[in-house]
């Protein structure tokens, strides 16, 4: 039976075997201590001879465990027989074994399969499925019904020029930008209050470390709310659920970068100010006037927040109609919609939407839209539809500002942005 590298100190003075990648080799001549890893850590074995295999292959040890204070944990394996699973070619492009810090992000990317046996690098995917967790067990907690969508849709209706077109048995097709459409249908259908874990594509010529082209999306959608400020008491609550266990269970993995997250208190601290407001502090900060919230203003927002406010989170809302989509629920010149910044990068769009038929169709009047194209969307209202908003939180930006990593592409397992399709 297989023993874990997290459980050898508890089999002290038994046999064992432990298998592997060979993480270390220290070749003494005579003896030779080998770091083996596995998914639960690492652990000294000692090899009597020179190990008949390179770095990076698989093994598999077998043999008495002993105390030795010298080892990592305080313990090692004496390897009584040693078999080869699978041998590693001797020519690795990169150290798994060492600081990645210094190699160029392209190296790191386009040897993706051996960088992510990189134990910091891959503990930011541990990070990330806890936050998958985290995010999933809060919302069913609340009463929400966890959906899945489909990523193909039939129409451009979510905004041309950002979509991906694909060919569907000779017919145009296109990649969806997010699950909204599907979401509110499914508020309107009865369930009220659903989320949706998945991938969103966005067809844009950006070459930046904030954007992906193919990203995860944790999307939420509720009805019968009042106003944008219900969904930012709701995210609030989802950030204060998140940041806590992080904290608690993922400790290890904070310390490793040097991280830290966002207290309930800081959270709930967390200012709440409006486009023309935010503009203005952002001027009166940084001395210079930005028209519109861009990645210059979000950074100084954040820094504003942490110092005036204490807290690493800002909400943006009332933004004005012209820079949200059609379906924003208007509020005069305005929208019941917003933004959150966390650590200088939006990270959540979201908002009230447009509920009510007659509405819908004046808003995509005023913004010199068609319906037929959008025939199935407006069924939805036509036919009855309460109140509702929601919103979306980008799970590798969410990564990146918890671990304070210098590109969002860090965070994705193999990114895509529009010079990168593989490996």
């Amino acid at each position: 039976m297989r023993t874990l590298a997290h459980d050898i100190a508890s089999a002290s003075g038994t046999s064992v075997t432990v298998q592997g990648w060979a993480h270390r080799i220290r070749d003494l001549g005579k003896i030779a201590f080998v770091v083996l890893r596995d998914r639960s850590g690492t652990v000294q074995v000692v090899i009597e001879g020179t190990p008949d295999f390179t770095l990076e292959s698989v093994i598999e040890v077998s043999g008495p465990v002993r105390e030795n204070p010298k080892a990592p944990g305080g313990f090692e394996v004496a390897a009584e027989s040693v078999k080869v699973l699978a041998r590693a070619e001797g020519d690795l492009p990169l150290s798994v074994n060492g600081d990645l810090s210094s190699v160029a992000l392209d190296t790191i990317l386009e040897n993706r399969q051996l960088s992510l046996r990189n134990p910091k690098l891959l503990s930011a995917f541990r990070l990330q499925a806890a936050l998958l967790r985290y995010f999933t067990e809060y919302l069913n907690g609340l009463g929400f019904v966890e959906i899945k969508t489909s990523k193909i849709i039939g129409t451009a209706s979510e905004g041309g020029t950002g979509l991906f077109e694909v060919d569907y048995f000779g017919k145009p097709a296109y990649l969806a930008q997010s699950p909204q459409f599907f979401k509110q249908a499914m508020v309107a259908s009865g369930l009220e209050q659903v989320f949706e874990v998945g991938y969103a594509y966005r067809a844009e010529k950006h070459d930046t470390p904030r954007h992906l082209n193919e990203y995860v999306s944790l999307d939420v959608e509720t009805g019968f709310i009042e106003s944008e400020l219900d969904l930012i008491e709701l995210e609030k609550g989802i950030f204060t659920a998140i940041f806590e266990r992080v904290q608690k269970d993922c400790e290890p993995i904070l310390s490793l970068y040097g991280a830290t997250v966002p207290t309930p208190e800081s959270v709930a601290r967390s200012p709440i100010i409006g486009y023309a407001e935010a503009l203005d502090i952002a001027a009166k900060v940084s001395g210079k006037r930005s028209y519109e919230i861009d990645p210059a203003c979000e950074r100084v927002l954040c820094e504003w927040s942490a110092k005036e406010k204490g807290s690493d989170i800002v909400f943006v809302n009332a933004f004005p109609r012209r820079a949200r989509p059609f379906y924003a629920y208007p509020d005069g010149k305005n929208t019941k919609s917003f933004d959150c910044l966390f650590r200088g990068l939006e990270i959540t769009t979201g908002g009230k939407r447009i509920n009510e038929y007659p509405m819908m169709l004046e808003s995509l009047d005023h913004f010199n839209l068609k319906p037929e194209p959008i025939e199935d969307y407006l069924s939805i209202f036509k036919y009855g539809c309460p109140p509702h908003g929601g919103f979306a939180i980008g799970l590798e930006r969410l990564t990146q500002k918890i671990l304070g990593l210098s590109s969002v592409k860090e965070a994705a397992l193999f990114p895509r942005d529009r010079k990168r399709i593989k490996p």
